[in-house]
């Protein structure tokens, strides 16, 4: 997924249209982030409540972080990624 600039209204409104058609909220939403392995804490500390599983890269320099929580709606969906999107380093996949 492209990160668009937290300033980009268009985009992110354009992105929460295309999820209201498509889901049926509350719904299950899969999150992925790739984030340094020392950036681990800072984005788990942003999502405590979140489920996560754990892939370390190959040389262990990075770390794939897969979530999957019951999302209330589209607005809480783009919530959780403006957050992440605060921890130096994130890839939002």
């Amino acid at each position: 997924m492209p990160t668009p600039s937290a300033h980009d209204a268009a985009w992110w409104d354009n992105f929460k249209r295309l999820l209201d058609e498509q889901t049926a909220w509350p719904a299950p939403y899969m999150f992925k982030f790739i984030v340094p392995l020392d950036r681990v804490a800072d984005l788990e500390a942003l999502f405590p409540d979140f489920e996560t599983s754990y892939r370390a890269s190959s040389r262990g320099n990075y770390v794939s972080l897969t979530m999957q929580p019951v999302m209330p709606s589209s607005e809480a969906v783009a919530d959780v990624y403006a957050r992440a999107g605060t921890v130096g380093g994130v890839i939002m996949l």
